[in-house]
């Protein structure tokens, strides 16, 4: 029997063949601990043969839940349950598919999986599962993305969008553009292999290039909608610096709506980077608060200020928090209190500055130099939002400035989007861009076609029509066993 270690310990990927479904696999499909109910899936051709003998029964009608006890080779009971019986190819993984629905408990999913490893089935890798419905046409490898991306998901609306793509809606997308693309390469083709044909001139008709700037638009608004689908499935990193005692810890609990980081009035509280991930206006946030930038003689707080200059380092967005009531004076502005604390002025785009206690402007004249602080801000490119993190004015509008500065603003019916679907998109494009410019400027019929095929290669990667080996190993493998 294997060892009850062995049953619940995953293995790395290894790129499973269509001859794959000789071996039944099995793994737990739940997570390990208590709970009211334990699944253990198995897959392949001896998934029936192995409930069978593991209940006793001579056979099991699919689709029909049938309540039996689960047996050792000894006859004692190990536990009793469900068992489920999908026939395939009707089946999530297109092979013979059983499912033991038992009592949730790491010793009892541990022993029943031993028992089933026992009889004839082996340990399935990280995400071998979902790996032979893809190897069996059940699934792409953006509805594959998908099953983990539904179950990852940090918001509703990223939850939302997973199964959309689950369902095939991305897919769809990518397989029309695909079709749009081979329909332009056959008329390219077919004007190189026949070229005294009047009907398949396309150097000069311009039917081709219009085909060709439809393709270019249609893929621009695919790209533009998986923007906002990696936003949804990723999120961005946003890391709070500025000098200590400026507000970063007080914003931080603001935006996550409680107590995260103890705030005092003793400058140097904040002495390592603290880790919030919060969701705003549908935006997942993966905030890091950070030690006050300063020189100190305090061994524990440098090492949380250079901790804090790494994690600014690897920031997608920055909010300098800075204190108006202190940290600006009359002869310096924000902009030069950012290029002090970061060694250099971060670009526009990944900076965000935030004006902290603007309800303790008491005159008129600090309120005027805050007035032409922004000005100057904004005459640069950069933004500032005023705010108070002890009455919470202007945490709103910093929420919107944040998602406007990131680009995110997913329609209704966004579709979830990593970052390989982006780079092969922008692929896709550059190979268009060149074929556009090798057809209205140079007429090279010949270099069009393989700018074309280069193209159809680049999108037919995302479902997964032209993909390497490695890539599905590296998909698969971020998978849990149990898909």
């Amino acid at each position: 029997m294997d060892s009850l270690e062995n049953a619940s310990t995953a293995h790395p990927v290894s790129e499973p063949t269509k001859s794959s479904g000789l071996t039944t696999i099995a793994a737990i499909a739940t997570p390990l601990g208590r709970g009211g109910v334990g699944v253990i899936r198995l897959s392949g051709a001896r998934a029936h043969e192995i409930a069978c003998t593991l209940t006793g029964k001579a056979a099991f009608t699919p689709r029909m839940a049938s309540f039996c006890r689960f047996y050792q080779a000894d006859g004692t009971v190990v536990d009793e349950g469900l068992v489920l019986y999908f026939k395939g190819p009707h089946s999530f993984t297109g092979e013979d598919v059983i499912e033991l629905q038992g009592h949730g408990g790491m010793i009892l999913q541990n022993q029943l999986l031993a028992r089933v490893f026992e009889l004839g089935a082996k340990q399935a890798s990280a995400g071998e599962f979902s790996y032979r419905a893809f190897d069996n046409d059940k699934l792409d490898l953006v509805q594959a993305e998908a099953i983990a991306d539904a179950i990852d998901a940090t918001s509703a609306a990223a939850a939302s969008s997973a199964i959309r793509s689950l369902s095939g809606e991305f897919s769809q997308k990518i397989n029309q553009l695909l079709e749009q693309l081979i329909h332009v390469r056959l008329h390219v083709e077919a004007a190189i292999d026949f070229p005294d044909e009047e009907d398949v001139d396309f150097l000069s008709d311009g039917v081709i290039q219009a085909k060709l700037e439809q393709t270019q638009a249609k893929i621009q608004q695919v790209l533009a909608t998986a923007k906002q689908g990696q936003l949804l499935r990723d999120g961005i990193h946003v890391v709070l610096a500025g000098r200590p005692n400026a507000g970063k810890s007080s914003l931080l609990n603001r935006l996550a709506g409680q107590e995260r980081a103890i705030v005092t009035d003793v400058a140097g509280t904040t002495r390592d980077t603290l880790q919030e991930t919060v969701v705003l206006n549908g935006l997942t946030l993966h905030l890091t608060d950070t030690a006050g930038l300063r020189e100190t003689e305090d061994t524990v707080e440098r090492i949380g200020i250079e901790r804090a200059r790494t994690a600014i380092t690897q920031a997608d967005m920055l909010l300098m928090v800075y204190d108006v009531t202190r940290d600006v004076e009359e002869q310096s502005t924000p902009l030069q209190l950012a290029e002090q604390l970061f060694g250099e002025l971060p670009e526009a785009k990944r900076l965000l500055i935030i004006a902290n206690k603007s309800d303790l402007l008491s005159d008129v004249a600090d309120s005027n130099l805050i007035t032409a602080s922004q000005a100057e801000i904004s005459d640069r490119g950069y933004d500032q939002v005023n705010v108070s993190c002890e009455t919470g004015i202007g945490i709103d509008e910093l929420v919107e400035v944040l998602c406007s500065k990131v680009g995110f603003h997913p329609p209704e019916n966004s579709l979830i989007a990593r970052t390989r679907h982006l780079d092969a998109l922008r692929r896709t494009m550059g190979h268009l861009t060149e074929a556009h410019e090798q057809l209205t400027v140079f007429q090279a019929g010949e270099l069009v076609a393989e700018s074309l095929r280069q193209a159809q290669n680049s999108l037919g990667e995302i479902t997964g029509e032209f993909s390497a080996d490695d890539l599905l190993g590296k998909i698969f493998g971020s998978f849990c066993i149990g898909k």
